[in-house]
Parts: C-alpha cells; sequence; structure tokens
C-alpha cells in the first residue's frame, strides 16, 4: 500500500484517544505518535489556564499544531515487525525490499500488515513482540540471513494456538499459546527500555520491570494521564481574557515600568471595550503574578476553589466563560438537596501530562510509572479547551455526614478498602482510600447521567460528571464539554429548572431501586476492575468511558437507594419516601383506557404502570390488546444494545420504534439481529404470531 494522504485525527483527540506515545491505526498501517519535542509550538494555539499550569509546574498550555505543510504532528511506524499474507514472511518493514514510502512485500507484491502483538513493561516502554525469541527460545542464537522467520494460522480456532511461528533455521515451530499470560516472556526477552516515541533517545537499559504481551490495539498499550479544570472567576472573565491574550506584553512592563506604565497600555488599547476595565485588568494581572510566586496547588486545592465558585454562582458578562445562578430547590426534594444551580456556561481545559501502560496510574498527578512526553524537560504541555454547560446539584450536608457514619455505610465502604488494599498490593503502589461519601456521590452522578441523557438531548457519551467529595463538600457538577457542537445545545443547563429537576431526580432514583441483573447485581459483592465495585453493572450503573473521570470504579447503587427490604438505608431515602405522595413524573404519566375501550389485561396494567408509560405507549398497547388479547407482554421503556426503546419483546428479538429511532441506530440494531417494527398493529401482531 503507498503511504498517500497523511493519517488524520481531530486534535482534540491527540490529547484523549491518540495522545503522545500511543498507537494510532491507519489502514493497514499503524503509527506511533512522537513527544512534544518535535511538535511545532508556533502552529499551536496557546490554551491558558493559569492555576492548572501552575500545578502542572510549565507555564502554558498548547493545542495540538495545526497548518503545517509536511504534517501537524510527528509520528513514526510502529510496530517495526510486519507480516505478508502472501508469502507468509514475518520481518521488519524495511526488509521486504518494497518500493519507498509503500508498504508492499516485494517479492510478491502484497500489502504488509502490522504485527498484532506489542510488548509493554509497567515503567511505559514499549518493544515488538520478540517473535525471533519467542520461536529460539532456550537458544544462543543471533538474527542473521539465515534465519527468515513465517508466520501462520491454522485456522482450526481464533485462539493464539493456532498462530504458528517457525524459521528457516529448523528450529521448532513454537504456537503463541500462552503469550498473553503474566509471566510469557520470563526467560525468553527482558525489557530493553525502549521509547520509539522519543525518537534518537537512547533506551532505559536498567529497566527492571517484566515485559506483558498485548494486542497493540488493546486499551492497557496506552493510558492517559490527564488532569483537567473548570475556569473560574477571575480567570474566565473577560478581563483574564484581555490578560492572557497580551501577557507576553503585561508581565515584562508590569515587572519593569510598574503599575503605571501598564495603566496607560491597558487604557490605550481597551477605550472601545465596554466589558474591560482598567481595573479588572490590573487585579488580573496582580493575581496571576502572585500565584507564580505562590506554592503550586494541588488538586484537591484546585477543586475546593471550583467547587467554591459553583456554590458562589457568578453572573458575568455574555462574554464570560462562567455562568452559574442559582436556582430554587423542589420541597419534594428536602433533606437530600440544598442546592441547585443553572450554569449556563463553562469551559474546561484538559492536559495530557503523560501515560502510563499495563496498568492505569490511579492518582492524577501521576506517579513515578508515568511516562514522559518529552525528552527533555518542557515548559508547556498540550491541552484542549471545550466549551459546555451543566447542573450543579449540592446536598445537604448534614444529610450526608449522618449518613456516612452510619454502620450501612461504613461497612459498604470497607468492602471496597478491601478490594482497594488488595489492588494496591498487587501494583505495589499506594492509593488514597476511598470514602462511602465520594462512592454515594460518584453513583448518583451516574445515574443522573443516565437519566438526564433521555431528556436533555445529549446522548450519554457527550454528558459528564465532575464529583466534589473532599471533607465538608457533597457537590456534583453533571455537564457537557464537548469540542463540537453537542457541546451547546442548551438542553441540559435549562433541566436545573426547579420543576424539571425534581421529577428527573426522583426518576433516577427509582429506577436505581431495581436493576434488570437483580438479585446477581445487587447480591454479587464486589465487580469491575479489581472489584472495585459493589452493586454496579451496565444494565443500571456503568457509563461510557467519556462520561466518568474514574474509568467505572468506585460505584455502588446499594449506598444511594438502599437494600430492597431496607430502602431507608440509602443516602437517597429521603426522596424516595416522598414517591408514593408525589404525582407521576409529568416525562412518563400512565395513562388508564377509557371507559369505551377494551379492558387492559391485569398483566399489561401493571407492566405498563410500573414503567410510567406514556400516552403514546398506552395507547399503542391497547390496541394491541384489542386485535390480539393473547399477545405477550411486552417490556416498557427498557434499554437495548444502549439504545432506549419504548416496547421489546426481548426473547423474540422484535422491538417497537414509536419514537422515531435515530437511522443508526436503527441500523446497528437490525444488524444484531432485532427486528425493528413500526407502530403498525397488524404488522407487529403478524409479526408476533409467527
Amino acid at each position: 500500500m503507498l503511504i498517500g494522504d497523511k493519517p488524520k485525527a481531530r486534535q482534540s483527540q491527540l490529547v484523549t484517544t491518540y495522545g503522545v506515545g500511543s498507537l494510532f491505526p491507519d489502514a493497514d498501517a499503524s503509527y506511533m505518535i512522537g513527544g512534544i519535542d518535535g511538535w511545532d509550538t508556533t502552529y499551536a494555539q496557546p490554551v491558558e489556564e493559569p492555576r492548572l499550569a501552575r500545578t502542572l509546574g510549565v507555564h502554558t498550555f498548547h493545542a495540538p499544531p495545526t497548518g503545517r505543510r509536511r504534517g501537524d504532528v510527528p509520528a513514526v511506524r510502529f510496530p517495526e515487525w510486519y507480516y505478508c499474507s502472501g508469502c507468509r514472511r514475518l520481518a521488519p518493514f524495511w526488509t521486504f525490499g518494497g518500493k519507498k514510502g509503500a508498504t508492499t512485500c516485494g517479492e510478491c507484491s502484497r500489502d504488509l500488515t502490522p504485527s498484532r502483538f506489542v510488548a509493554c513493561c509497567e515503567n511505559g516502554h514499549i518493544e515488538d513482540f520478540p517473535y525471533f525469541q519467542w520461536v529460539h527460545r532456550g537458544q544462543d542464537t543471533e538474527e542473521g540471513a539465515k534465519h527468515q522467520l513465517s508466520l501462520r494460522a491454522s485456522g482450526t480456532s481464533s485462539s493464539l494456538s493456532s498462530i504458528v511461528v517457525s524459521c528457516t533455521c529448523g528450529v521448532r515451530p513454537y504456537n503463541l499459546e500462552g503469550a498473553f499470560s503474566a509471566g510469557a516472556l520470563q526467560g525468553i526477552r527482558r525489557c530493553s527500555g525502549s521509547k520509539p516515541w522519543l525518537n534518537a533517545t537512547p533506551n532505559d537499559p536498567d529497566c527492571d520491570r517484566p515485559l506483558r504481551v498485548f494486542q497493540r490495539g488493546a486499551s492497557n498499550v496506552w493510558f492517559p494521564v490527564q488532569r483537567s479544570s473548570i475556569s473560574i472567576p477571575p480567570w474566565s472573565s473577560v478581563a483574564a481574557q484581555y490578560v492572557t491574550k497580551h501577557w507576553g506584553l503585561l508581565e515584562p512592563l508590569f515587572k519593569n515600568a510598574g503599575e503605571a506604565a501598564v495603566r496607560a497600555t491597558v487604557e490605550a488599547t481597551t477605550k472601545d471595550e465596554k466589558e474591560i476595565t482598567v481595573d479588572d485588568v490590573i487585579d488580573v494581572v496582580r493575581q496571576r503574578l502572585g500565584l507564580a510566586v505562590d506554592d503550586a496547588p494541588d488538586d484537591d486545592v484546585l477543586r475546593t476553589q471550583e467547587y467554591e465558585a459553583l456554590k458562589a454562582g457568578h453572573n458575568g458578562s455574555n462574554r464570560d466563560t462562567f455562568q452559574c445562578t442559582t436556582l430554587g430547590v423542589d420541597p419534594s426534594l428536602d433533606g437530600l438537596v440544598a442546592q441547585v444551580s443553572q450554569v449556563n456556561r463553562l469551559r474546561e481545559v484538559r492536559v495530557l501530562s503523560g501515560f502510563s501502560r499495563v496498568t492505569p496510574v490511579e492518582s492524577e498527578a501521576g506517579s513515578a510509572r508515568t511516562a514522559k512526553l518529552s525528552a527533555e524537560s518542557s515548559n508547556w504541555l498540550p491541552a484542549v479547551e471545550v466549551m459546555g454547560e451543566g447542573i450543579f446539584i449540592r446536598l445537604d450536608e448534614a444529610a450526608v455526614e449522618g449518613w456516612e457514619g452510619g454502620v450501612f455505610a461504613q461497612s459498604r465502604q470497607d468492602s471496597i478498602r478491601a478490594a482497594q488494599d488488595a489492588r494496591d498490593a498487587a501494583m505495589k503502589t499506594t492509593s488514597e482510600r476511598v470514602h462511602a461519601r465520594f462512592v454515594a456521590l460518584h453513583t448518583l452522578a451516574h445515574l443522573l447521567v443516565k437519566e438526564l441523557s433521555l431528556d436533555a438531548g445529549y446522548p450519554q457519551g457527550s454528558i459528564r460528571e465532575r464529583v466534589y467529595a473532599l471533607p465538608g463538600q457533597a457537590g456534583i457538577l453533571i455537564y457537557t464539554a464537548s469540542s463540537d457542537s453537542a457541546g451547546s445545545l442548551g438542553g441540559l443547563a435549562a433541566l436545573a429548572a426547579t420543576e424539571r429537576l425534581a421529577p428527573v431526580l426522583r426518576n433516577a432514583l427509582e429506577r436505581a431501586t431495581w436493576c434488570s441483573n437483580d438479585p446477581v447485581c445487587a447480591e454479587t459483592g464486589a465487580t469491575g476492575t479489581d472489584a472495585l465495585n459493589l452493586a454496579a453493572c451496565h444494565a443500571c450503573v456503568l457509563a461510557p468511558e467519556t462520561s466518568c473521570e474514574h474509568r467505572n470504579q468506585f460505584l455502588d447503587r446499594l449506598m444511594v437507594v438502599g437494600l430492597p427490604d431496607k430502602p431507608e438505608r440509602g443516602l437517597g431515602a429521603s426522596a424516595l419516601r416522598t414517591l408514593d405522595a408525589v404525582v407521576v413524573s409529568s416525562r412518563r404519566p400512565v395513562v388508564v383506557p377509557s371507559a369505551a375501550s377494551a379492558p387492559m389485561p391485569p398483566a399489561w396494567a401493571d407492566t405498563l404502570a410500573a414503567a410510567l408509560a406514556t400516552p403514546e405507549e398506552t395507547e399503542f398497547a391497547s390496541r394491541l390488546v384489542v386485535a390480539r388479547p393473547d399477545l405477550p407482554v411486552p417490556e416498557i421503556g427498557t434499554e437495548v444494545e444502549g439504545v432506549v426503546v419504548p416496547m421489546v419483546w426481548a426473547d423474540l428479538r422484535v422491538l417497537v420504534d414509536l419514537d422515531g429511532l435515530a437511522d443508526a441506530d436503527r441500523d446497528r440494531l437490525e444488524e444484531m439481529g432485532w427486528t425493528v417494527l413500526p407502530a403498525d398493529v397488524d404488522l407487529v401482531s403478524s409479526v408476533l404470531r409467527r
């Protein structure tokens, strides 16, 4: 294959999905994104967030460069070993004799395929899978002309045992069975300390961590270490934006010529700006210079500042990037919710500060295992800024404090801590011990993300969480912060209205009282990665990767809603108690058929009532019952393959589309074997009769 157009990725992906050190797939090739030493910052837009920059020990941030003719970001070909499907040869790509700039075999003219496997260690090093050493294990043999490897698949199965590596020297062939096990390369190959993303940088010869084998597309190959911050006053103001734009001039002018010179310059350059005053600019300059000499704030300080800003609210100008208004709390949420704020605008800066391999780094601040983005120390890091909106919910501190001191909360907390200690011991690391307060708030955030996605017009993957659970804090920020149009639709912040949020929160809590995987989900005990969850599964709590800032860990549905027979033990017990006294949510009201209509069979009526069926669902169910009273009872408002659908017969893999599914969702469901039917009584009856 000739290399024509250069591989392309969005700027945000070079900080999140395909950052420095990650593998970027491109058709029949694979590349590794190079270190920031080779990024040309003259083509990179600056991204300012002084608080976060001070925390990370850099001067500024830059978005990935764009606009260069020869390519914006450096990359190297990796893995270096390729395979030819024609002659079955397995070797470094430059030995195949193809034309320059092509990945084809010089002997059979077939396209080459990158090696499926790579070897990594916990110190961030990565290298090609040692095919030569694998097949020549136990022999003192060096690579040379008489050794030509080949790779063949027997086709008897899709397992590693059917992939066989052989050599022309006549050594016994070996299959790849067991290559993914933890000690597979012990005695075969030790880590060479290879850092291919840092071109021309010497290896680390003293690495003592064992190599692990993974598929090159596996998530274990690259875990980003990311930091993020919400811009808050004064850094979100128009004056701060002016200072950021002219900081290269204002900083030396203030230090060398004093405040009077800065005032004169600002007056001359802002005379046509109605929203900027000289005093505001001077205040921001002073704070920014003071920030540079103060001790660097840690993550707890950053989160506390954000929490206090959200709690206090801020009604800035139209150009202010932080606009937060406190609204009233519905009386039905008294005892649980103390504050609801509508965040009409926010700015989030996300920074890539490093990465790890094999296992993720548990602390946002990184660890000794965090791989560096550059060979030499750099005064900047790659970042993206995204705009969005959201809802801030602060729970009643007295209620949270009283609940977390209870026996039930402590016992659930101890179960997760036991798993956390076991994980830390296995990884030979130490992480901050989790608290029941955080687990409950984190789980509630997930429940709200799922529920809000049904009303806000955003998919779950576009809604994010931010949990504030330090001592004395009990806040959740549910927000959209996207680099595309899905970050500014306005539908999420509008749901903060008093009369709209209360039903959403109650519905989220009510749905959480029962999971379709219960009683297994509720009674299994430790679940999830490293057993760090309790009652949490994909059917009830787990969220898309882009939504959760803690990789779907530290979740427990029962901490929020209590046990099935003892709901009063959950943090949300006070809100759940009001459900019996509150009229059913206007979003999903139950409509009782009129006397003129056919009587609804009890099984259907109970299902519609339990699911809080919409008028459309109830009306269509009534018509089905009239046409075919003996039809099986469907599930109402159920999630199927990640899509919420109105009416489902799961055992028959049949569903009815009453709401108008997106074409992409419809196609995907049909490809997965589901029969998607329109709201046609005769057609549905006919299909179900088969």
